[in-house]
């Protein structure tokens, strides 16, 4: 009975008009947008929200429906994400296909596929509904039915429909989470786009053959019906404020359902704070362990696994000896990033490898080998001598052997033992192997000395002679030529002739900057679906550019990582040098950081993880160690996803395997330079921790480190008066106008005491970037800083 009653009370909550009422911005028959810099839309009778196209980056739109009175737009249903249109792309209300998005070839993109059906005007309504009306008023099509990833109050999903989540963050294209309310009334998420099994499900609402539809009403509420309207299952713990807020519950891109809510003030920059979602109620209570598939990656991608974060939404990483296989998507997996251990049985490798140690770690589902009654030491000894084990996992006497794939990837406190990583003791990928290449070049030559050595003394003289005049006739035609063909062998890249970069610049038209050595411009390659990029121009062939040239060249030949940015090619032509890099469709970190609106806390943290991670790699994880010499926000470039990748490594100091310091000019800029510089000190990689520091600090407060016109005194140097707040115990002063911030201050506190243990005045007290990036993750408990000297005096 009290399930009836409040079934009664949740229809009965109030409910919008009729939207066939809602015709003061009706749009007539051939009303169109078109997609431009301009982004043009059709808005709402109150301005709520607007329809038309978003731009994704530089040229591709998307056509959506967004809340227009808040700062970041956010969208709540759109319909190419798997087809983003073209700049000029038009969408129109035509009376044949109703609204019908084309390309500027006129292709059709998309439609809503009304064919006939007496289309008389279209509305953007205030709720959030788009719809088409015929003549006499009756609703022919509307986005409420077609829900992508988002639901809004006064929404109801009947039976058959699904809502899809989006690849990542800022992909619209369709993911690989869904869920649906089927045919047979039951409400069931899966972590796959096509179910295979019972595994691919992983959570249901257990009413099948019960529920009629699902429901957001007004008053922040979303249940399952019945036919009559009786409530079968409350889906939120508890009502959120309405008066004076926006709402919106979506399927994020990771799998958890959840409901926002938003003042209701023009240009707030507030964010979204959480209601409430699947992760704080049963639906279900832990993502990450209720989805362990027998066929596919579990809840991130295949050799990768999740931890639960701090707002219990899932993060997918990489294990040791692997890296992302797409920067764009966390969850998208990982790949080993050195070469797997042979399976020759005259060549085992066991020497080899190591097993890097990760507690509370597994990996269920891919084990293809267990043993019983044994020790951890005896486990490892048995995958390292196995080629077929990628990892083990070791807990209370017993042995999983795992291969590749791994899947089913978790790492918390629920996990019971650890993983043994299986990783190749110099990691190298396919672009650091030079030294492997030498080797094999070696040992042909030394075959070779050994034929000759074995005939007669006659024909060895004979080839010898022969052998001389080539080399003679191969080292002048060497001296004729540029060094393309030399950098062509080193380096696995693409190269370019001049005339094609002057035609992929449009004759170097659009100049996106200028440097000390030269000067970049955008470009795009392709005709169909170009790629667009970025070149850079050197002034002249000799002196530094030259060698600027072929540093960089060098450096950025051999890495690879997502935290980044990709060198793609080069052209050595006569006295031609030029760089061609992966195009950053949102300029650098410094216009991002320092422009009038601040980023949000979140979207800071992971740029400050990803440079951590880039310099990491730059200074452990290749075999020639590279020091950037120059980090600063200038240097940090953002790609379409916000994802931060250093940039210009043209002033690298590279250092090989067994080299730790080396003796070289200043380099880099003031502010940010560590104060080793000035004294004529050995440089090392902390150099570039120092720089971190400093960068941290400003990502930390939103603001530049130096300040001449801060109104207060002690304000003018960040850094110092970061210490100042930490060693008073005030650190809330840092982010006080930041509310995000300040709801995380136990975050804020440890990137706080980590970036004054990057600002050490000894370079020996600075962590390593990877300890660092283990601090800034919460992986490693951080000590108390001690107090930072002042060098200042002495530069």
């Amino acid at each position: 009975m009290a399930s009836v009653i409040l079934g009664i009370l949740l229809v009965l909550a109030p409910l919008p008009l009729s939207t066939e009422a809602q015709t003061r911005s009706n749009l007539t028959l051939g009303s169109s947008l078109t997609a431009n810099d301009r982004n043009s839309s059709w808005l709402s009778p109150l301005g709520e929200f607007a329809f038309g196209f978003r731009r994704m980056g530089r040229g591709a739109h998307l056509l959506a429906i967004w809340f227009e009175k808040i700062e970041d737009k956010t969208i709540v249903w759109s319909a190419n994400g798997d087809n983003l249109a073209p700049e000029g792309s038009k969408v129109q209300l035509t009376a044949n296909g109703g609204l019908v998005l084309t390309d500027p070839r006129e292709r059709e993109l998309w439609s809503s596929g009304l064919n006939g059906t007496g289309l008389a005007y279209a509305a953007m309504l205030d709720t959030g509904n788009f719809i088409l009306v015929s003549a006499s008023h009756v609703k022919l099509w509307d986005s409420f039915s077609r829900p992508t990833d988002t639901i809004l109050p006064t929404q109801r999903l009947d039976l058959g429909t699904k809502v899809n989540a989006r690849y990542s963050k800022m992909n619209y294209s369709t993911g690989r989470f869904h869920f649906m309310l089927g045919d047979d009334g039951n409400l069931v998420f899966y972590a796959t786009p096509d179910p295979y099994d019972a595994s691919d499900t992983y959570w249901r609402c257990n009413t099948l053959g019960r529920v009629f539809q699902l429901i957001f009403n007004q008053s922040g509420q979303v249940y399952l019906t019945t036919r009559n309207g009786t409530v079968l299952k409350l889906l939120t713990s508890s009502t959120v404020p309405t008066n004076g807020f926006y709402q919106r519950a979506i399927l994020e891109y990771d799998g958890v359902f959840v409901q926002y809510i938003h003042p209701k003030m023009a240009n707030s920059s507030s964010g979204w704070p959480m209601g409430w979602s699947t992760v704080s109620t049963p639906v279900p209570p832990n993502i990450c362990t209720s989805i362990t598939q027998e066929i596919g990656s579990g809840a991130c991608g295949f050799n990768s696994y999740y931890t639960l974060g701090d707002d219990r939404r899932p993060r997918c990483q990489c294990p040791p000896g692997y890296t992302p296989l797409d920067s764009t998507n966390e969850m998208n997996g990982c790949i080993q990033d050195f070469v797997p251990q042979s399976c020759n049985g005259s060549r085992p490798e066991t020497d080899q490898f190591v097993l890097r140690e990760m507690l509370e770690t597994t990996w269920d589902r891919s084990d293809y080998e267990h043993s019983t009654a044994q020790t951890e030491d005896w486990c490892r000894e048995a995958c390292l001598a196995d080629c077929f084990c990628a990892a083990a996992i070791f807990s209370n006497g017993f042995c999983w052997k795992k291969k590749n794939p791994l899947s089913n990837g978790k790492m918390g406190p629920w996990v019971d033992g650890k993983a043994l990583i299986k990783v190749r003791i110099h990691d190298t990928t396919s672009k650091c192997t030079k030294n492997d290449q030498k080797k094999n070049k070696n040992t042909t030559m030394m075959i070779i000395g050994s034929v000759l050595l074995s005939c007669s003394a006659f024909v060895n003289l004979l080839l010898l002679l022969i052998t001389y005049l080539i080399y003679r006739s191969f080292r002048s035609r060497d001296s004729k030529l540029s060094r393309q063909v030399q950098i062509n062998q080193v380096i696995g890249m693409r190269t370019f002739t001049y005339q094609e970069l002057h035609e992929a610049t449009y004759g170097f038209k659009e100049k996106l900057g200028r440097g000390s050595f030269g000067t970049v411009y955008k470009g795009a390659l392709g005709f169909e679906d170009p790629d667009f990029v970025v070149v850079k121009v050197l002034a002249t062939r000799t002196g530094e550019s030259e060698k600027e040239f072929e540093r960089e060249v060098s450096a950025i030949g051999q890495t690879n990582h997502k935290n980044l940015v990709q060198l793609l090619g080069f052209c050595n032509e006569g006295q031609h040098r030029l760089l061609v890099y992966e195009f950053m469709s949102n300029g650098t970190l410094a216009d991002f950081l320092f422009c009038a609106s601040r980023p949000s806390w979140y979207r800071r943290i992971e740029i400050v993880c990803d440079v951590a991670r880039g310099l990491s790699y730059l200074h452990e994880d290749c075999s020639r160690h590279i020091i950037h010499c120059d980090i600063k926000p200038q240097n940090i470039l953002l790609d379409g996803s916000l994802t931060a990748k250093i940039s210009d490594l043209g002033l690298a100091k590279l250092l090989m395997a067994n080299q730790t310091r080396t003796t070289t000019g200043v380099r880099g800029t003031r502010g940010y330079l560590a104060p080793e510089w000035f004294r004529n000190m050995p440089v090392s990689s902390k150099v570039d921790v120092y720089s971190f520091g400093i960068l941290l600090v400003e990502l930390i407060c939103c603001r530049k480190n130096y300040e001449p016109k801060a109104e207060i005194e002690a304000q003018i140097v960040m850094a110092d008066w970061v210490y100042d707040c930490y060693h008073n115990g005030s650190v809330l002063q840092l982010v006080e106008s930041d509310e995000e911030a300040s709801r995380d201050i136990k975050r804020v506190k440890r990137f706080v005491m980590t970036a004054l243990w990057c600002i050490q005045e000894d370079p020996a007290l600075r962590p390593t970037m990877k300890k660092i990036t283990q601090m800034l993750e919460g992986a490693v408990e951080v000590p108390v800083p001690p107090v930072p000297s002042s060098f200042m005096s002495s530069i």
